[in-house]
């Protein structure tokens, strides 16, 4: 019988041949925001900090990624990974690896204008900036909080570290921010941002999403092609989640990520670890494999690199949004991490 053991050496393989490169991170599942459609107005109960894998242990377990499952870009995200004490320490660490692996990060900006210059030093390559809005009084009514100034700074001081190309991530939702699509994109080409549009998962905390409310791929693409002049990108894809299109003939190009209803799960390559030592095979799973324990309990890097194999070697095919059966995961996107 084929055995984790047995089946290959140094990739993260699933029993569907796709093979992990791509690893996230999640350092902290805390958040200085409070997005309608991430968790409730009062917050979530955080991690105990006896929970979360300290530095060393984060450092310790992307080596392990890297050097032994050939694991080649480590992204890192939260919560907001910004709030994390020792991510410039982090960042440096991984960046000194060899094979050095691609780094990046998914954040909300804020805060990003002041640690962009020494996460570039440290080796940061460069960000993802979720911004929803150009409203101020709209972010405010979506995050709970009156910090949009201060993604903005954190936006142009990413530039300026040269954390490029910069990427905006960005999810509409339907009558409240559906109408922005085509001023989004006109912000981002005039600043040079790369923007991504992703349709809306259920990872809420408060399980209230809705098929039938979710804004499609379908539908941003109508409200950009009403303004622009969209064509397919000859770029291959690959396994990027985000299909491309050139705007007005590029070079500048638009992204949108439809992991609903344009699911791209066959093509799949990246395994993530939580702020709690958890390996998910897929952001969808509702298993968890803790390399946490193994970790404390004195495993060598062998041991801890044969469990993540096992681990993943299970992923499903699909996220299964489609069946009748799915459930979703417990854990909200603030603890699983993007």
């Amino acid at each position: 019988m084929t055995t984790a053991r047995t089946r290959t050496d140094g990739v993260l393989v699933d029993r569907y041949g796709r093979v992990a490169r791509d690893l996230r991170v999640s350092l902290t599942d805390k958040c200085n925001l409070r997005c309608t459609y991430c968790m409730p107005a009062e917050g979530l109960p955080w991690l105990a900090g006896p929970q979360l894998l300290d530095d060393d242990e984060i450092i310790r377990l992307i080596r392990v990624a890297v050097q032994r499952l050939g694991i080649t870009e480590v992204r890192f995200t939260g919560g907001e990974p910004l709030i994390r004490p020792g991510l410039v320490r982090i960042v440096s660490a991984v960046a000194a690896l060899e094979p050095r692996p691609r780094i990046s990060l998914t954040t909300n900006g804020i805060g990003l204008d002041r640690l962009a210059p020494a996460l570039r030093t440290a080796g940061l390559d460069r960000v993802n900036v979720s911004l929803d809005t150009l409203d101020p009084a709209r972010f405010a009514e979506l995050t709970r909080r009156n910090r949009h100034a201060d993604v903005l700074a954190g936006l142009a001081g990413a530039v300026e570290a040269g954390l490029t190309p910069v990427k905006v991530n960005t999810v509409l939702m339907r009558g409240i921010n559906d109408d922005e699509a085509p001023d989004l994109l006109r912000f981002a080409l005039e600043h040079g941002y790369e923007l991504r549009f992703i349709e809306q998962m259920p990872l809420d905390a408060q399980h209230g999403w809705d098929r039938g409310t979710m804004v499609t791929a379908e539908e941003i693409l109508a409200a950009l092609n009403a303004a622009f002049t969209l064509t397919p990108d000859p770029t291959e894809r690959g396994a990027a989640p985000a299909e491309t299109w050139l705007v007005d003939g590029g070079p500048a190009r638009v992204g949108v990520i439809g992991s609903v209803t344009r699911p791209f799960c066959g093509d799949c390559d990246r395994t993530r670890l939580t702020a709690d030592g958890q390996v998910r095979a897929c952001l969808f799973a509702t298993e968890e494999s803790d390399l946490r324990g193994a970790l404390r309990a004195g495993a060598d890097d062998a041991e801890l690199a044969d469990r993540w194999r096992t681990a993943m070697w299970g992923k499903r095919a699909g996220h299964g949004i489609d069946d009748p059966s799915f459930l979703q995961p417990a854990r909200p996107m603030s603890a699983i991490g993007g």
